[in-house]
């Protein structure tokens, strides 16, 4: 039997411009890279279940827009890494972009008049996401696209230092906790590129059951996707109050935080 990063698998050879440090078809012919597909089922599931609960509440689109573009971030990883594929890796990296266009709307629009539309900042993000798209089609160049998506992440958490510094200070705990969990699947993100080779080697000494806990770009996936649902809990909360919603934040199971809003204050 071939080493298991060589083995063919069901969606033939690869053509994606990258391959990540998972060995290939290692656990099933029919997924390229198992750990770094099934990981994605928490970007998939709970910003799902957060969509009802927003339709149900009556949020502004954005919003529901936010959580059904993170589940489409998570969908679009899962075919990725399931097949390895050029379109499916666009599938995956591109919607990153728009997501996160979606968030910069979001928190910039937090201090408005309920249902109002920015469409100058409209304009701008989308006019952004259109070069970002037609230029990272033309050049094929991943560093393009990581640079471009941190620009974005980086306005988010310079706006929501601001928020928790000068509007919300008491919203630093939900804030700094979605940043530090975002930056720890960043670090991770980036010991699995730089160590890859010894990571391999580690997890070819040791039992599965250990090794598959240095797969370090599924944990990139496990807490980005926290942190990114948790910034839209942050965001979310943040519009609330400003609409004299009481929001809370809830813990099903005593694990998974959900926001519940309690009817608008009386003037």
């Amino acid at each position: 039997m071939a080493p298991a990063a060589d083995r063919e698998g069901y969606w033939g050879p690869t053509t994606s411009t990258l391959d990540w440090c998972e060995e290939n078809y290692a656990v099933t012919r029919y997924i390229a890279e198992f750990w770094n597909t099934v990981s994605n089922l928490i970007m998939i599931i709970p910003p799902m279940f957060g969509a009802i609960q927003s339709i149900r509440d009556g949020l502004e689109k954005r919003y529901i827009a936010s959580y059904l573009a993170l589940t489409v971030v998570g969908m679009g990883s899962w075919c990725f890494h399931m097949t390895l594929k050029y379109e499916m890796q666009l599938l995956d990296e591109l919607p990153m972009i728009y997501s996160c266009c979606i968030f910069v709307y979001c928190l910039f629009e937090c201090f408005k008049i309920k249902n109002t539309v920015n469409y100058h900042l409209l304009f701008i993000l989308v006019l952004f996401s259109l070069i970002v798209t037609t230029v990272y089609l033309k050049v094929k160049e991943p560093i393009f696209h990581q640079v471009m998506y941190g620009m974005l992440v980086f306005t988010l958490v310079l706006r929501s230092i601001y928020i928790v510094t000068w509007v919300y200070p008491w919203l630093r705990g939900l804030g700094y906790t979605s940043l530090g969990i975002f930056l720890l699947g960043f670090l991770l993100w980036n010991i699995d590129n730089i160590f890859c080779d010894s990571l391999r080697n580690f997890r070819k000494k040791v039992p599965p059951i250990i090794g598959v806990t240095t797969q370090f770009h599924a944990w990139w996936h496990i807490l980005t996707g926290l942190g990114s649902y948790l910034h839209i809990l942050f965001s979310l909360y943040t519009r609330t109050l400003y609409l004299r919603y009481r929001p809370k934040v809830k813990f099903i199971l005593g694990i998974w935080p959900v926001i519940l809003l309690e009817p608008l204050r009386k003037h």
